[in-house]
């Protein structure tokens, strides 16, 4: 399991691949996403170890430029963002608890939602959505008991709050077995 996660967002779609090629041959990472993002935008997400990603990243952000929209590098990442991110995290009938879920303005901050939620309080982190069909939002989706998933989000929207760039916090106590097949 990796240690780190960096993402860069751009503007343009041809910078796109011009920072993710200096990103892949500036350190050892893995790919984990990198491809275009609603508004025209795109992404590249990598993780690895901290030293490895922190290089990945600033190649990034040197071969950027004028098309940078934001980027993130989180050390000692929660384990549950990685399979949150392709939404492969398979739910339970025990799982299906309460629902929380954070929406932000950009891809980016969704992530560093996702770690702060997760981190908080012992939910299960199962869908993060970045930014396709969505208008370039992000949101993720988590679970627990009430009081769990309530402190998760509260911790969770803190980073995007503070950025002016959180959209929506919500919990819902008991949803409908149908939410939690309901998200794209």
């Amino acid at each position: 399991m990796h240690e780190a996660i960096g993402m860069v967002e751009l503007s343009s779609i041809g910078a796109g691949y011009d920072v993710e090629d200096a990103m892949l041959k500036a350190a050892a990472v893995e790919l984990l996403l990198a491809r275009t993002i609603c508004s025209g935008k795109y992404i590249v997400v990598v993780g690895g170890d901290v030293g490895a990603v922190e290089s990945s990243i600033k190649a990034g952000l040197d071969t950027a430029k004028d098309s940078l929209i934001d980027h993130l590098v989180i050390p000692n990442v929660h384990p549950s963002v990685f399979s949150a991110i392709p939404g492969t995290v398979p739910l339970t009938e025990e799982d299906r608890k309460a629902l929380g879920i954070i929406e932000t303005f950009s891809a980016t901050s969704i992530i560093e939602c996702a770690d702060a939620a997760a981190k908080a309080a012992e939910v299960k982190l199962f869908r993060i959505h970045l930014a396709m069909a969505i208008g370039g939002k992000g949101f993720l989706l988590l679970t627990g008991e009430v009081g769990a998933v309530r402190a998760a989000v509260e911790a969770g929207v803190v980073p995007a709050a503070e950025r002016g760039l959180l959209t929506n916090k919500i919990v819902i106590p008991s949803p409908r077995e149908e939410l939690f097949a309901e998200y794209i």
